[in-house]
């Protein structure tokens, strides 16, 4: 794919569906996520349905399939026992099973792709904070120095980037400054751009407390970015965020909430929150507030994917 994949599709199409949270179908699968590593302990073992997952979201209306490197890091895979050199080829394996899943899709014969345009294979840069598992991607200020945080980040980088993804989505964001840092190590790699997507406090703050508008502004000029806005946040706060996002940036913007249930980091499960959303009736919104790339997150599935495609038909 061209550098310009994204940008080419949005040319060819009103909208870009994301996919939905891929540990929530995992889970659903009968995969046991209960680790620091979530989604990536799948990559150990069972990488088959991690690309059957994949297929699903295709399936179901996604153009686009979200690695599952979001939570992989060289500590995480060393607790298990994996050396840097096998931890770094389990995150370019990641970028290579949503590959694997695009072709199987393409090529399958019931003909689920006619009138599809070519799905996009986005490798997840996570945040600093998932690697902990403690929640602090919901806050920030991770006490570490930004060497630290360079020295994080770059390794996994260059793994995904191994495998050629076609974008990056650098998501789940708390603190706009490591936003910035990661589109700073993107140098390396001149081919290659992505979305940037924050977590929220509320509707005015992103999780580290800077104010929205400014995260916004401080990455959306960035030649990198193709795209900005926010993922796992509650549906409800997903209006008032777009509005402030586009009042200081005409890129796309994209939005993928979770289901509106909270995540209880210390006896890590979910627990009750928003009522149900219909996803369905939410995107039609959400487009018409200049959201160009609409999917779920956490605690969504296949079905919410299906709403999302249908309801913004095309």
């Amino acid at each position: 794919m061209s550098p310009d994949s994204l940008s080419e599709l949005l040319a060819a199409q009103p909208c870009v569906v994301l996919d939905g949270g891929l540990a929530t179908e995992l889970e659903r699968r009968g995969a046991d996520l209960g680790d620091s590593l979530w989604s990536a302990r799948q990559l150990l073992e069972g990488p088959d349905l991690i690309r059957l997952v994949h297929e699903a979201y295709f399936a179901a209306g996604a153009d686009v399939a979200v690695s599952a490197s979001y939570q992989a890091s060289l500590a995480g895979f060393a607790a298990r026992g994996i050396d840097r050199s096998d931890a770094l080829r389990l995150m370019a394996l990641s970028v290579d099973l949503a590959k694997e899943a695009r072709e199987r899709f393409w090529n399958d014969p019931g003909g689920r792709a006619d009138g599809r345009a070519w799905p996009l294979v986005a490798a997840s840069i996570g945040p600093y904070g998932a690697s902990l598992a403690d929640g602090s991607e919901y806050r920030g200020h991770y006490g570490i120095s930004r060497q630290e945080l360079a020295d994080f980040h770059g390794p996994r980088l260059a793994a995904v980037m191994t495998a050629r993804p076609d974008l990056l989505a650098i998501e789940t964001i708390p603190a706009g400054e490591e936003a910035v840092l990661v589109l700073e190590l993107l140098a390396a790699w001149p081919e290659i751009r992505g979305w940037v997507s924050f977590t929220c406090r509320d509707a005015e703050r992103i999780s580290d407390g800077q104010p929205v508008a400014d995260a916004i502004a401080a990455v959306a000029g960035h030649p990198k970015v193709a795209a900005v806005g926010f993922n796992c946040v509650a549906p409800s706060l997903a209006d008032q965020l777009l509005a402030a996002a586009a009042r200081v940036t005409g890129k796309p913007l994209v939005i993928y909430p979770n289901s509106g249930e909270r995540w209880d980091a210390e006896r890590r499960r979910w627990v009750p929150g928003e009522a149900p959303f219909d996803f369905g009736t939410g995107a039609r919104r959400w487009f018409e507030r200049g959201a160009r790339l609409i999917g779920g997150c956490c605690r969504t599935g296949p079905e919410t994917i299906r709403a999302i495609r249908a309801a913004l038909r095309f």
